[in-house]
């Protein structure tokens, strides 16, 4: 991470789901750059971890802070706890998201011999479903409900969301989470919009594919070396052929966050991928 351009000292940057791999490795690039960052996630010990990493560099501060993104209530107490340690919000990143296997199928196309063990898209759980758009969807506009309130007006400041892949053509097995996504990429040309008057910049990245112990075992075998047919699938159809590192995620969002570098830009989703979103597959 090469954050030598970037100044955050004296921001600080709230991110929830902050005890997965990409957002905690944002988290450390602001922290470098001298923002102080609230780490939010479920997960108090991953948080709190997380917190403890950056607090070795000497930079940045950190502290961890158990949230649901589902519980506005309970964002407002960590808010008032936020603003005690660091200070209002000056960036917001809703990173907290996810997938379920009640909402995915076991099958990429329906046909008419499917045997009985097969989970197809007529099994997919109701409450499955409304679990994994209520976590993305949800779980971003809330936060931004409550941490935005302090961002009217001030200088700088900015909400940075995490879309998809599956937000441009939507990933076969997934249709609760393709669609979730989606919503996320349109909420964030809608929030855009809706305060552009008012000096809050929104925008979002769109990461392609990385290995995370959350879907590893969907792309990799036992040995996590060689590839199932859905990781080739991928790597395939990735002109880059790789998959993506937590590490690459870390520019374009301080990128957007910067009010220097990206003063005027807004309503903006960023595909970090490796070429994925532009290929044809042809």
């Amino acid at each position: 991470m090469t954050n030598a351009t970037h100044n955050f000292e004296g921001k600080t940057v709230t991110l929830t789901g902050a005890g997965g791999i990409i957002i905690s490795t944002i988290a450390k690039g602001f922290a470098e750059a001298g923002a102080n960052v609230a780490l939010l996630d479920l997960n108090l010990e991953a948080a709190e971890a997380v917190a403890a990493e950056i607090n070795e560099l000497g930079k940045g501060k950190a502290k961890g802070y158990k949230a649901n993104v589902l519980d506005k209530a309970m964002l407002e107490e960590v808010k008032t706890q936020i603003d005690a340690d660091f200070g209002p919000t000056d960036i917001l990143v809703n990173g907290a998201g996810g997938n379920s296997p009640k909402a995915t199928s076991d099958n990429e196309f329906h046909t008419t011999d499917l045997g009985e063990d097969v989970k197809s898209f007529f099994d997919l759980d109701e409450d499955g479903i409304s679990f994994v758009f209520n976590l993305n969807f949800l779980g971003t506009l809330l936060p931004t409900q409550v941490f935005a309130k302090d961002m009217v007006g001030r200088e700088g400041a900015n909400i940075i969301n995490v879309s998809s892949m599956n937000a441009f053509t939507p990933l076969t097995k997934i249709p609760a989470y393709s669609g979730a996504k989606a919503a996320i990429s349109n909420f964030t040309q809608w929030l855009a919009v809706h305060f552009s008057k008012v000096g809050i910049r929104v925008n979002a990245i769109a990461p392609g594919f990385l290995v995370s112990h959350q879907n590893i075992d969907l792309m990799f075998e036992e040995d996590h070396e060689t590839l199932k047919p859905r990781g080739e699938k991928i790597i395939r159809n990735t002109p880059m052929e790789r998959f993506g590192e937590a590490e690459e995620m870390v520019g374009p969002t301080l990128f957007f966050a910067d009010e220097k570098e990206a003063s005027f830009v807004t309503g903006v989703v960023l595909p970090v991928d490796g070429g994925f979103s532009a290929y044809s597959g042809v």
